[in-house]
């Protein structure tokens, strides 16, 4: 169909022959003639100029009338269906079949099409080329727009295998039938833009040559103008006098092969007129069509226009002036040709001499080898040559159209990829050039879901594409430093997640401080109640000869309020860093200090129980308290505890450890139990004395007596036994530097209910009521006889 990519074709053709004639070093003295057929999309049509073209009349078949001259090759663009009709008709001649067209990897099999030669470059990495745009520019949300045919087969393979391996989703993938295909496809209406393409703004077209009649009326026809269309160099904007500033193309993206400029092009084109041409009826046409020129038909002639015209005047949408491929592949084509003849004639007159050497007489088969190996460089450099394992994958050009009113359309490069460039450079682009579709003022994007921010992590949605998903947030202690990351990432035990879940700190070490205001609180508390027990033992020492201390068996209280003041220094051993000697100190103290206040309460208890079982006289109680086998309860029961101590210290001893998780952003240094079975034993131990020295004191409280030592006894101890157990379930839901402060609220708290039920009542008598140490006295003489207790 002669549109205007097809006569630039033509003029391309034509500027070679004549080229070439002009050129002394190629042919000389011959000149190359040209016959021009259009092949219109009919069998029986595309037959009769394949006839006319071999044998000069399409009445007789294989006969040939001309006799002075005939064609020895045929430049064809080889679509599917022209090749199908008239590629085996020419085969049966060995004609050779120039192909200008888009590079078609199945015509290289020289067994099934043994007198083809393509010129085209190799579309190779035209995909890879397409995903790294989109790439680019970052769309993931694509749609895939294809011709019909095994070439568009071919690149929707290719392409979508690119975008698979750079996780660019495919929305959807539209075939358009090509012409040739479907003789009524011009009025049929395909619907490509459907409801499932509405949230696509980035639509990837390929198009082989005579297939985008349908899809540029279907999009014109919808007034598709927010998307962005990223195609190849075959198709050609059918738009002819229409306002380009509404166009559904308007900002279209080009890849087309990169080639030099042909000189001369551009004013030879210019140059073309009817006046020049006056053979050319299409050239006749479109100057009656434009320039407002009258038309004389008996004549055929073209009258009353406008002077000095030529196609130079014309905006770009009418006539585009710089070389397409197609034409660039057309010139490289006639080229060809004219030197495998040259080739031949050399070949020819090293040869003897003929009897007529006025013309030279061969068969177009014998073109065939030269044409195999041909091998150039055209007159701007690049190199050409028929073998398809020789061809050098090309680099491309990216255009984009500007469109203003009037229907003024301007072609503007605005970069290149290259293949062979190292990756991350093989993609040069001017974006600030860009003219992007008509309402967009940035670059547009194309996504199925919106970015995921720092910290979220992506989600996919069931049933459908990977680029269609939702944007999560990262548990605790994961991070995501990069947009749309699929898995969150974990920070190590030493770090913790900012509340941005954005970036890993570093953990700062704690621990229970002399600096906290908790540690100063405890330490101060441990450090006044050993004050207040070293005063209430030195009053017991200055009071030493009173009655109440007497009554209260000296010595035992005196072992009490000793073991009571390293029970609250031991709480000091908790504060502070931890180190090994420390974490060994501080349980062993604990339980061995514990131990002897402990036990020290119950050899009291057990002391005032058999004081007042003793009081008849020549009973065995009397003989057991007067001989001191009370004194040895203390050693004993320390001796156990040491054991037990000794056991755990020598299999499984305390050790410096950290807690990364109980507090956030910290790491806690605190001191692991060990084996955790001889720490519950020593625990156990102690308690069941303390069990032991409460029940004692509870059987012996309503002893009668003035002062009951056996209810301050009793009240002690369930002080006492009510903070340990008060602590177990506490102990066991905290964790950190909370049980570090529970233990030594524990020890502080139970050793302060022995000291303030047993010595606080007996101090203050002591300091304020001494009116009654006569009083007790002489109630005591009445019960002991005169005998201190």
């Amino acid at each position: 169909r002669l549109t205007l990519s097809n006569y630039q074709n033509y003029l391309s053709f034509i500027f070679a022959i004549e080229e070439i004639n002009k050129n002394p070093h190629i042919l000389p003295n011959i000149s190359l003639g040209y016959e021009f057929h259009n092949f219109i999309y009919s069998h029986w049509r595309m037959l009769e100029n394949s006839f006319i073209l071999l044998t000069g009349q399409h009445e007789i078949p294989n006969y040939t009338c001309s006799r002075q001259s005939k064609c020895v090759a045929v430049l064809t663009e080889m679509s599917w269906g022209t090749s199908a009709e008239i590629g085996p008709l020419l085969e049966l001649y060995r004609f050779p079949q120039i192909t200008f067209g888009s590079f078609d990897s199945t015509l290289t099999d020289k067994v099934q099409y043994p007198s083809v030669y393509q010129v085209a470059s190799k579309d190779t990495y035209l995909a890879l080329g397409v995903v790294s745009l989109v790439l680019h520019f970052h769309w993931t949300w694509v749609g895939l727009l294809i011709t019909e045919g095994h070439k568009g087969l071919q690149f929707l393979s290719d392409v979508r295998a690119e975008m698979d391996r750079n996780r660019v989703c495919v929305a959807f993938v539209k075939m358009v039938s090509t012409v040739t295909v479907s003789y009524l496809s011009a009025t049929q209406k395909h619907h490509i833009l459907t409801a499932d393409t509405s949230s696509v703004n980035v639509v990837v077209m390929y198009y082989d040559t005579d297939s985008q009649t349908d899809a540029n009326y279907n999009i014109w026809q919808h007034s598709v103008t927010w998307k962005v269309w990223v195609t190849n160099s075959q198709w050609h904007p059918d738009l002819v006098g229409r306002n380009f500033i509404l166009d559904p193309f308007h900002g279209t993206l080009i890849f087309s092969h990169n080639h030099k400029e042909i000189s001369g092009f551009k004013n030879f084109v210019q140059g073309a007129t009817p006046f020049k041409y006056p053979e050319d009826i299409y050239l006749i046409m479109y100057w009656y069509n434009n320039f407002h020129c009258s038309f004389s038909e008996p004549d055929c002639i073209l009258k009353n226009c406008t002077p000095n015209t030529s196609l130079a005047w014309l905006p770009l949408n009418r006539f585009d002036t710089a070389m397409s491929d197609g034409s660039y592949h057309i010139y490289n084509g006639v080229y060809a040709v004219a030197h495998a003849l040259h080739a031949m004639v050399f070949e020819e007159v090293q040869c003897p001499p003929m009897r007529n050497r006025q013309m030279m007489v061969f068969s177009t088969w014998q073109l065939h080898p030269f044409l195999k190996d041909i091998q150039f460089n055209n007159p701007v450099g690049d190199q050409v040559n028929f073998d398809h394992s020789r061809k050098l994958d090309s680099e491309y050009n990216i255009h984009n159209f500007w469109n203003f009113p009037e229907g003024i359309r301007h072609k503007v490069k605005l970069g290149t990829f290259s293949s062979h460039a190292p990756y991350g450079q093989r993609m040069s682009l001017s974006e600030d050039m860009i003219e992007w579709a008509i309402g967009i003022t940035e670059t547009p994007q194309s996504v199925c879901s919106d970015s995921c921010n720092l910290g979220f992590r992506k989600s996919p949605q069931e049933g459908k594409a990977a680029c269609c998903f939702d944007c999560i947030p990262c548990a605790d202690n994961e991070i995501a430093n990069d947009t749309d990351m699929e898995h969150c990432i974990k920070c190590s035990d030493h770090e913790y997640a900012n509340t941005q879940q954005n970036r890993c700190l570093k953990k700062a070490v704690t621990f229970l401080a002399y600096e906290d205001p908790l540690g100063k609180a405890l330490a101060g508390t441990a450090l006044s109640l050993t004050v207040l027990t070293a005063a209430a033992l030195g009053i017991f020492v200055k009071h030493r000869d009173t009655p109440i201390v007497k009554a209260n068996n000296p010595a035992m209280s005196y072992t009490l309020l000793i073991s009571l003041i390293f029970c609250f220094l031991c709480s000091l051993l908790f504060i502070g860093r931890p180190s090994t000697v420390t974490c060994i100190l501080q349980h062993t103290i604990f339980a061995i200090v514990f131990t002897v206040a402990v036990s020290t309460v119950l050899a009291k208890t057990i002391t005032v129980v058999l004081a007042f079982k003793a009081t008849a006289p020549g009973r065995r109680m009397r003989q057991l308290l007067m001989s001191g086998a009370l004194n040895y309860i203390i050693p004993i029961c320390t001796l156990v505890q040491l054991t037990l101590c000794g056991i755990w210290m020598g299999t499984h001893p305390p050790y410096i450890d950290t807690d990364a998780h109980s507090e956030h952003g910290h790491i806690i240094i605190m001191c692991n139990k060990g084996s955790l079975r001889a720490f519950y034993s020593v625990l156990g131990y102690l308690g069941s004395l303390a069990l032991l020295s409460f029940t004692v004191a509870f059987l012996a409280r309503n002893l009668p007596d003035t002062y009951n030592e056996a209810k301050f006894l009793t009240f002690s101890m369930l002080v006492f036994c009510s903070v340990w157990i008060t602590l177990l379930p506490v102990y066991h839901s905290r964790k950190g530097k909370v049980i570090v402060a529970m233990e030594i609220f524990s020890i502080l708290a139970s050793s302060a209910g022995l000291l303030g039920c047993i010595f606080v009542p007996k101090c203050y008598i002591m300091l304020f009521r001494k009116e009654k140490y006569s009083v007790y006295s002489v109630k005591h003489k009445t019960h002991f006889g005169s005998k201190n207790t």
